[in-house]
């Protein structure tokens, strides 16, 4: 599954160079492994304290701005990931975010399906998160401590077409995993995939959906 992830957002554009960021010790040796086995960089530090975690791979690669996706997400989607480094740069916001299922309906925006999560920042906002974040949250999330203070900080959403909020594409739990597995199965052989292959797939066979629904919070 991590392969999946970096390699799906290595075919983004403007996307330099992807790094795994791992936590340090033995536990976590077969991730640098695979790092090296896939030809990416890999930079450790704390487990519990993500935030300097991604402040140390910052320093060591002079990286600005930084683009950010989680583990959890093997169907990135290059396209929007393209999109929101694009709507990073065009609106001069401090940060930009895909509005993805993890967003509460509430927040009025058109989002995409939980599990297209990107988010981008520059360096200099991440190390103002990094000097001042002391909740144990903003520690662990790394730029919760940006998108919590709208006040401070110019936040920018990138929207889709519709709002696609009620799919469940992450994984946190087994069934999560169940439907990607699935949906790799059915369209890899096809060659690479995006989101709206993804939604394709789903009306095609809604039953699929039924793997992870018990999960799925809308």
């Amino acid at each position: 599954m991590l392969a999946w992830v970096v390699e799906r957002v290595a075919a983004a554009p403007d996307v330099r160079e992807v790094v795994l960021l791992v936590p340090e010790g033995a536990r976590d040796e077969p991730l640098r492994r695979l790092a090296a086995q896939l030809g990416f960089r890999c930079v450790s530090g704390p487990e519990e304290d993500v935030l300097d975690r991604f402040r140390k791979a910052v320093w060591q690669l002079a990286a600005d701005p930084i683009l950010r996706i989680t583990a959890d997400c093997p169907l990135a989607d290059a396209e929007v990931i393209g999109q929101v480094i694009d709507h990073y740069g065009s609106t001069g916001a401090d940060y930009a975010s895909v509005a993805t299922g993890a967003l509460p309906k509430e927040a009025g925006l058109r989002r995409y399906p939980d599990g297209l999560d990107a988010e981008v920042v520059g360096a200099a906002v991440l190390e103002t998160a990094w000097r001042e974040a002391t909740d144990p949250f903003e520690r662990e999330h790394v730029l919760a401590f940006v998108w919590r203070r709208p006040e401070r900080f110019r936040l920018a959403w990138l929207e889709a077409e519709e709002d696609m909020g009620d799919e469940r594409w992450t994984v946190d739990h087994e069934a999560d995993l169940a439907f990607v597995r699935a949906v790799y199965a059915r369209l890899a052989p096809l060659g690479p995939f995006g989101y709206r292959e993804v939604r394709a797939l789903l009306e095609r066979e809604p039953e699929l959906r039924s793997l992870n629904s018990a999960l799925r919070v809308g």
